[in-house]
């Protein structure tokens, strides 16, 4: 149970977090390997044989998630093949509740996301969410994924924000070991970051179910 007179500051994820995976696993597992094939004359098959091997090498590396990496190496313009299917992109229930909920309780609430900048820049288009925030950080701007130390140490000296006083959210576990590595006192996972896909089992952690549960929590310790 989180202690919300002990935060100051949250820190959110993007992707899976507050927007519907959905979007993201369409693409890149169905939508990038059908056009690839078709760029290719190839069949479907063969473009996941080629695609998905390279996907795993670098998963959790800056590079996977890296729209001018998959341009020049699959040879498609990655951030238009985005927009054609861009319809599927939306938030997560109650996410902007919950984003209104931290606005008006004064705290400070930082995006920090591994997507790289156009691929954030097509998602504000669909999904206007600059207003809840007092920055919008991608990890593509310090050169370091959230997996790395490194990531978390730049963010530091970016951002002014006590670790102790601090949750964060995010839908990576690997993600959110970094971040408690880091010495981030409140973590919480999602349950169901695609809402077509199955629930996860969280771990050690524990997971955001619904976000008007925590609307209620925080006004609840409002009201105290």
């Amino acid at each position: 149970m989180l202690n919300w007179n002990t935060i100051d500051t949250v820190l959110l994820d993007m992707d899976g977090t507050l927007l519907d995976l959905h979007f993201d696993n369409h693409f890149w597992v169905e939508y990038l390997p059908q056009r690839y094939a078709e760029h290719h004359g190839q069949s479907l098959a063969w473009a996941k044989r080629e695609i998905h091997p390279l996907m795993q090498r670098i998963q959790g590396k800056l590079d996977w998630y890296c729209l001018d990496f998959w341009t020049r190496e699959l040879g498609l313009p990655i951030v238009e093949l985005k927009r054609e299917v861009a319809h599927l992109i939306g938030l997560r229930p109650d996410a902007d509740t919950f984003l209104q909920a931290l606005q008006q309780s004064g705290r400070q609430v930082i995006l920090i996301t591994n997507a790289h900048r156009d691929s954030l820049s097509l998602k504000m288009e669909r999904v206007e969410l600059r207003t809840y925030f007092q920055r919008l950080i991608s990890s593509h701007d310090f050169g370091y994924p959230k997996e790395e130390q490194a990531f978390w140490h730049a963010l530091r000296s970016e951002v002014e924000f006590d670790p102790e006083r601090t949750l964060f959210i995010d839908d990576g576990l690997s993600i959110l070991r970094a971040a408690r590595e880091f010495g981030v006192a409140q973590l919480l996972a999602v349950r169901q970051p695609d809402s077509r896909g199955e629930l996860r089992d969280t771990e050690e952690f524990d997971a955001v179910e619904d976000y008007a549960t925590l609307v209620a929590a925080i006004t609840a310790a409002q009201n105290a």
